[in-house]
């Protein structure tokens, strides 16, 4: 993990974290492809958005489209599962076949580095403020855009921009 020191010069694409199982994945593995980033939460009011994120995955991904997916409990205890009940909620309930990766924190003296480049390095800073508050980077790793947890990711305003970054090459 990088230290607070290099989080400053870490380009996007610099960040590893553990998949759901544990098994680490470095973020350079998406480079070239468009990514929705999105803090995710089993018990959330929000929590249908699983299946609008599916269904954009779905429609996008042969065009070189991902949604990654990071469980966090930083919001009113939504998320009190093991990596492994989230799973398997998951993949149960709405059936994502995107990236699921291990449970973090988003917000807070525990954020994660890589929440902490979205929220302070991006050119779209702040808070998160509530479960599935969405991230829109491009092939080049920039992030082009934030969306508020309440969005639905099936938005016209969303799938606009993703169609548009999808677009260029």
């Amino acid at each position: 993990m990088p230290s607070h020191a290099e989080i400053s010069m870490a380009p996007f694409y610099g960040f590893r974290l553990p998949d759901i199982d544990g098994h680490p994945v470095d973020l350079k593995t998406y480079k070239g492809k468009v990514l929705l980033i999105v803090n995710t939460a089993s018990m959330c009011g929000n929590t249908p958005q699983y299946a609008g994120l599916q269904e954009m995955y779905e429609r996008y991904q042969e065009r070189g489209f991902e949604v990654l997916a990071f469980p966090a409990n930083d919001f009113g205890q939504q998320e009190p599962g093991t990596n492994q009940e989230i799973k398997g909620f998951c993949y149960t309930k709405y059936s994502i076949s995107f990236p699921l990766f291990s449970k973090i924190s988003v917000v807070g003296k525990e954020k994660h580095p890589l929440y902490q480049y979205l929220t302070e390095r991006s050119p779209f800073p702040g808070r998160v403020t509530w479960n599935f508050q969405k991230y829109l980077v491009d092939r080049s790793g920039n992030v082009i855009g934030k969306y508020d947890p309440g969005m639905n990711p099936l938005s016209p305003t969303i799938l606009s921009d993703v169609e548009k970054a999808l677009a260029k090459s």
